[in-house]
């Protein structure tokens, strides 16, 4: 007979497995319905994926094992970072004291992978697209270290469970102006890590202005599929977060949570596909700007805490 942490645990791995897919087609569908266009299907995510997997991988004669290991990889970095965040307000099957330092550097990992698989190509146009991920990366995951150091300070705990769960509801009545500032960083993170407009465009076909998409040019068949898979979990991770600091508080029951916690993520996902559909592409040199910006605000959110009494 399965307890309720059993359940929860099935429930988790089966909304990690299949549900991030679906968010790439309500942004795809919130930005046609501000094209005045019908869209692609919101499972096209899905049939795309089967049809990779149905090709066959080409690898350059030029390229080595690590080229191949790269979208292994970045796959079980976001399977890994999956596991560690709490989904439905209920326990993550992967957690320990200290699991939020892990969930930080896996995603690391899979960045770094993903970035010496490009420059494994030995394409000039790859290089530059590692290099302006590494520049970026280096911008945004401070931003995303505050935001984690103010939850870690309103819980008094370094573990993912605390930090996304009953104290941050607490936590809006006595803290509501950090959390809030919090909330708006990680939605810049999430962007930026997740190569959205303003910071990078997953539909551009231009080398000289992409930079994920750059890094993966060179991909095909099953390992483009699983590029394109771990990118939605990916997507999925940080927006399970912003919904899980924006709605920390329970309902008392667990299916209803599972609900609004689902209906909080497809929130989120129409709210990039509409910051997608009202906003340009930023310059390259704007870019870092913009970053500073969120690392200064999140550094605001933290002193605003350590004022409080």
């Amino acid at each position: 007979m399965f307890d309720s942490l059993s359940i929860h645990s099935v429930l988790h791995v089966l909304t990690v497995l299949l549900f991030p897919p679906l968010l790439l087609g309500v942004i795809n569908r919130t930005k046609a319905m501000f094209g005045g266009r019908r869209g692609r299907p919101l499972l096209q995510t899905y049939f795309d994926l089967a049809k990779l997997l149905r090709k066959e991988s080409v690898f350059s004669e030029t390229t080595t094992w690590v080229f191949r290991f790269g979208p292994v990889v970045g796959l079980a970095t976001a399977l890994v970072a999956a596991m560690v965040v709490p989904l439905g307000h209920a326990s993550a099957p992967l957690a320990f004291n200290g699991d939020v330092i892990l969930f930080a550097y896996v995603l690391s990992l899979g960045r770094f992978f993903t970035m010496t698989a490009a420059l494994d190509t030995g394409s000039a146009f790859e290089g530059m697209g590692a290099a302006r991920e590494a520049t970026f990366a280096c911008l945004a995951e401070p931003v995303l270290f505050l935001g984690l150091l103010v939850l870690s300070r309103i819980s008094s705990s370094l573990e993912m469970n605390a930090l996304l769960g009953d104290a941050v509801a607490r936590g809006w009545h006595a803290s509501a102006a950090p959390l809030l500032l919090v909330a708006v960083c990680w939605f810049v993170v999430l962007l930026v890590e997740n190569c959205r407009i303003p910071f990078d465009d997953p539909n551009t076909h231009l080398e000289l202005t992409m930079i994920h998409e750059v890094m993966v040019l060179d991909h095909s068949g099953p390992a483009f599929g699983m590029i394109i898979y771990g990118a939605a979990i990916k997507l999925f991770v940080f927006v399970a977060m912003i919904v899980n600091l924006v709605l920390p508080f329970r309902t008392g029951n667990s299916l209803l949570d599972w609900i609004v916690f689902l209906l909080g993520t497809l929130f989120v996902a129409v709210l990039v596909g509409t910051v997608e559909s009202v906003m340009a592409r930023l310059k390259m040199a704007e870019i870092p700007k913009l970053l500073i910006g969120a690392g200064v605000v999140s550094l605001f959110a933290v002193i605003l805490l350590l004022s409080y009494p």
